[in-house]
């Protein structure tokens, strides 16, 4: 008699397991694809340019500082705990300013990026940024951020080179 309850535990498990459903939405392979895109960004980057409608003036990722501060700036990107830096240099009436943040990427390659403060757990932040993760590449990438400029849509794109790893 335990043998067959026990068999019985056993079957409802296995059937339970084989029935659920994959609740992530993305397939193994997606999964490691993904998770080789995302690896790709750890590592030191510069920012070598930005392209933008330059009829507008942008300060990205309410800074306070001119889109130009930002070329050039160095970013540190750790995939393992999703975390990292950027550095403004403060050249050229720029601010100098090391900001931590935290950042993910889902499915559809959209990074959240959160700058978080001195102290603060990332958790507790509750704004942030949404940019397009585009060909990710051992020595590149680009951040696409889209913007509302006038009432229409304007992307902008930070084209980022590997400093090192």
């Amino acid at each position: 008699m335990r043998k067959l309850i026990f068999l019985g535990l056993v079957g409802s498990a296995l059937v339970a397991t084989s029935c659920s459903s994959n609740k992530s939405g993305v397939s193994a392979g997606e999964a490691q694809t993904l998770r080789s895109d995302v690896m790709k960004l750890k590592g030191q980057w510069d920012i070598s340019n930005i392209d933008y409608d330059k009829n507008y003036s942008v300060k990205p990722f309410d800074e306070g500082a001119s889109i130009s501060c930002f070329v050039g700036s160095s970013w540190t990107l750790i995939p393992n705990n999703y975390s990292g830096t950027y550095t403004l240099h403060g050249a050229n009436g720029c601010p100098a300013k090391i900001q931590n943040i935290t950042f993910s990427v889902d499915k559809n390659s959209v990074v959240s990026l959160k700058k978080v403060g001195e102290g603060e757990k990332a958790k507790k932040v509750l704004s942030g940024y949404k940019l397009m993760l585009e060909n990710p590449m051992d020595n590149s990438f680009t951040l696409v951020q889209s913007v509302n400029a006038d009432g229409k849509p304007m992307d902008i794109r930070y084209n980022f080179v590997r400093k090192g790893k």
